[in-house]
């Protein structure tokens, strides 16, 4: 089973790290910006495929490589995790090199054929598309932290029914695996971490909601397609996810409380619906962004290109822009959103929460 787990994580992983080249908007391309009459370069268009074939290919000899070993040794649960999560890291790590391989190559081709040169930039704006964005609003992530306050508040009622140890992790089979004694603050420990999580969720959508629209001067209905479904999406995405880690977290507690809730098929079988239902969701979201914007493009114009933001750019990866009021921006490698580190609001938002959740794992 943990091996039928991790196989199924890490080629949900290869699948969305293969295709990630051509899921990114259409005029980025390996982190750089590229004039649209250039994205269909021939030399563009083998690194993204050389790109794709590498990590595919890497990917499927380890992953056999793992099957084989695992089939030979029969290893204990431990070493599968292990040896499992050390793969997953290295494919992400060969995936990350080959990016930034490419992403010199792009930016060589681009500075060598003088992409920009006698081409005006423009940034484009549009006042109505405000009033198009579909995310879900700040109060509904309210919820999930509701059901939660709730699961403190019973805990609290409940606490002289809580065994003398409380479980603190559970292992993928759904049993408890680690323990600390039974404190008034350990017998609310998971809650009060699953709500420092929840805070984290709540003020990324404010932030999200508060960003700036990045469209595109040279195909603004595309661009302005690919914006709104990210901003759909990623608002329905991280709610989802919210509430399922509700649910669970809940569950696991409820349990703690009355251990004959529920039976132990059950117990095993909550965190790999979990884990099934987020990932599927991941790769839906993935599918619909990087194909919002490859339709409806328009006809561009020749003598104009986007703004080119390169040097706010780090490596492709990282947006550092004090001028931008946005807190958030679209990943340039990947579907979804990144911080922008020149916005010191963005730190309070995720490091605050991320500090508790550290602080009170630490307890």
């Amino acid at each position: 089973m943990t091996l039928a787990i991790f196989l199924f994580i890490s080629l949900i992983l290869v699948g969305i790290q293969t295709a990630i080249p051509f899921l990114v908007k259409r005029t980025i391309i390996f982190g750089v910006t590229v004039p649209e009459k250039h994205i269909k370069n021939e030399q563009l268009l083998s690194y993204k495929k050389r790109y794709t074939f590498m990590v595919a290919l890497l990917s499927c000899i380890v992953l056999a490589s793992y099957i084989l070993w695992a089939m030979i040794s029969t290893p204990g649960e431990e070493e599968t995790v292990l040896i499992g999560i050390l793969i997953q890291f290295g494919i992400i790590l060969f995936s990350f090199s080959l990016y930034f391989f490419y992403h010199g190559k792009t930016l060589q081709l681009k500075k060598k054929n003088n992409w920009m040169e006698n081409l005006k930039q423009v940034k484009v704006s549009d006042l109505t598309v405000r009033s198009q964005d579909e995310m879900l609003p700040w109060y509904v992530f309210l919820l999930p932290m509701m059901i939660t306050v709730g699961v403190i508040g019973y805990t609290i009622f409940q606490y002289d029914l809580l065994p003398e140890q409380i479980p603190t992790h559970w292992g993928i089979n759904g049993e408890a695996d680690a323990f600390t004694e039974k404190t008034p603050m350990s017998a609310i420990l998971m809650p009060l971490t699953l709500l420092a999580m929840q805070a984290m969720f709540l003020g990324i959508n404010l932030g999200k909601n508060k960003s700036g629209f990045k469209l595109s001067a040279t195909s603004l209905n595309a661009s302005r397609t690919r914006q709104l479904t990210l901003r759909k999406n990623s608002s329905w995405l991280m709610f989802g996810v919210s509430l399922l880690l509700t649910v669970m977290f809940s569950f696991f507690q409820l349990t703690t409380i009355h251990p004959d809730l529920f039976a132990g098929t059950v117990m095993m079988a909550t965190p790999i619906i979990f884990l099934v239902i987020v990932l599927a969701g991941t790769i839906v979201f993935a599918i619909k962004v990087g194909r919002s914007d490859k339709q409806s493009v328009d006809e561009a114009e020749e003598e104009i290109t986007d703004y080119d933001d390169d040097p706010h750019w780090k490596g492709g990866l990282f947006y550092f822009n004090r001028n931008d009021p946005s807190i958030f921006v679209e990943k340039r490698f990947g579907v979804g959103w990144t911080l922008n580190f020149g916005n010191p609001i963005g730190y309070i938002i995720v490091i605050v929460p991320l500090v508790v959740v550290i602080v009170l794992t630490t307890l």
